[in-house]
């Protein structure tokens, strides 16, 4: 293929997928320091209110089967109410497009499924969750929400739903179930509209409809990284030598910045934009199954009977604690307590302190595939680890010899799968998260970490953002010449018409 066509592709691309790119590399900036905005699980835990079990609570009348078998339960405070929630456990049989179960959340006193909160409870949960996590703001109004921006994925499985505006301008979103589901701050909304919603692509109109956006940054991703290759295919045939002998541009001005580089550039522009690519999974050529057959093996069957009986026998709960939940292990009911600050403790089907031990983990996970190692982790490695996020430690990693090498993170008190990688994990994470976030080993520290990025993106925004404009002048200047051209042409044929009129 000759040099002129790439060129003319690489231009127009330029021109309709340069924008895009550009918009990536600028929303990229403020990505770093402020992502979407997500209701963390510590600061959901942070909002609730402290549990208090009034004395012969009757775990029997819950309008449940005793052979239930459960995902989860927990016991919370809703509003006034004291409530159970439960997830039902994952029916095999099932297609995995259906596998979702719905919670269901009960009054503990009546026994009964709780019917869906109304505005005037949501707001008083709102103002609970506010005065907790939000440092006392007052809760302002409950509005009845459908899906807006910062709810986009989960507004359809948690109607109804309510959005609690507070008198600083933060926002709470309150589920039918009661539950607190999402929170955000003026600043993070702004930050979100020039970051993550033109970095993922993710406005509503367009993320509502899944198939849809993921199709469309799919092709936008393979469309740019296509426009990279030609532009470095490009670059390299471009270059010439000069007077003093040296490989060098011809051009001058921002032609040699784009130029230049797009040279010394391009490859990691191209890395950045095969990464996110492989980020939506295209194809499912990255797919990886791990984790659902090791927390079933580690959790074992967990029944409604066992952990009613593990609740009946709760004493006195410590001062501080907003929650109990099921932490079944090897088939064995466990209770774990959650205090507001985020401290758990383990206890028996009996009330006891039972805490975890290394041997508990080496029996539940018995039932499968031999265990290669298993070590309580003090230290990150290179899958468990904090970049723009925590994580908490100690943590025990178990490597299981299934062909796989899959890497099980399991938290040191409940006994819970925490992260899990196979082979395709682990390949998605070097791609993924290493190529895209540069998350590597002896990189991620900050502020080296910045110290390296940001230069780094500064040059790749430059690349894209100089033939973005290139592309688009250079069409302008090109309909100027053709309008130019039909004008002088215009002239002429009224110049021959005059001359030939009697």
């Amino acid at each position: 293929m000759t040099l002129r066509p790439i060129l003319f592709l690489h231009r127009w691309l330029g021109i309709l997928v340069g924008v895009i790119m550009t918009v990536w590399c600028l929303s990229g900036f403020v990505m770093i320091y402020s992502p979407y905005p997500r209701l963390q699980p510590a600061e959901q835990v942070r909002g609730l209110m402290p549990l208090r079990l009034p004395a012969g609570t009757n775990w029997g009348a819950i309008d449940l089967a005793g052979d239930t078998l459960l995902s989860s339960a927990r016991v919370e405070r809703m509003g006034e109410r004291l409530v159970l929630r439960i997830m039902p456990a994952h029916d095999a049989a099932r297609p995995i497009a259906q596998m979702r179960a719905t919670a269901q959340t009960f009054d503990v006193l009546s026994g009964r499924p709780a019917p869906p909160v109304p505005r005037e409870e949501a707001l008083k949960i709102g103002q609970s969750f506010g005065a907790r996590f939000g440092g006392g703001t007052k809760a302002l109004a409950a509005s009845p929400v459908g899906i807006d921006q910062w709810t986009v994925q989960t507004a359809r499985r948690h109607q109804p739903l309510w959005r609690i505006d507070y008198a600083d301008g933060a926002s709470a979103y309150v589920a039918g179930s009661g539950e607190v589901v999402q929170q955000t701050t003026r600043a993070e909304r702004f930050w979100g509209w020039l970051g993550a919603v033109p970095h993922w692509l993710y406005p509503t109109l367009l993320r509502q409809n899944g198939e849809l956006w993921l199709q469309v940054v799919v092709w936008s991703s393979l469309l740019g990284c296509f426009l990279t290759v030609t532009g470095l295919w490009v670059g390299i045939a471009r270059l010439r030598r000069n007077r003093e002998g040296r490989v060098a541009s011809p051009y001058r001005g921002l032609w040699w910045w784009h130029h230049m580089g797009g040279l010394f550039f391009g490859v990691l522009t191209l890395t950045w934009v095969a990464s996110g690519l492989v980020s939506m999974n295209p194809w499912g050529l990255l797919a990886s199954e791990s984790g659902f057959a090791e927390r079933d093996r580690l959790s074992g069957a967990l029944r409604w009977g066992d952990a009613r009986a593990a609740l009946a026998n709760l004493g006195a709960l410590p001062p501080g604690t907003v929650r109990i939940e099921a932490a079944p292990l090897g088939g064995t009911a466990y209770l774990a307590l959650v205090a507001a600050d985020g401290h758990r403790s383990r206890l028996g089907i009996d009330g006891r302190p039972a805490p975890l031990t290394g041997r508990e983990l080496s029996a539940a996970l018995a039932g499968g595939p031999p265990l290669a190692s298993l070590e309580l982790l003090r230290t990150q490695d290179a899958y468990y680890y904090a970049h723009h996020g925590d994580v908490s430690l100690p943590v025990w990693r178990a490597v299981i010899a299934d062909g796989q090498a899959t890497r099980l993170y399991i938290d040191p008190v409940t006994g819970r799968l925490i992260r899990s990688f196979d082979a395709n994990g682990r390949r998605f994470r070097w791609l993924m998260n290493g190529l895209h976030s540069l998350d590597l080993p002896g990189l991620r520290a900050r502020p080296l970490w910045d110290a390296l990025v940001l230069p780094l993106l500064a040059m790749v925004t430059l690349v894209c953002a100089t033939g973005t404009w290139m592309g688009i002048a250079k069409v302008r200047r090109d309909m100027r010449r053709t309008r130019n051209r039909r004008r002088r042409r215009a002239r002429l044929r009224a110049t021959v018409s005059q001359g030939v009129t009697p």
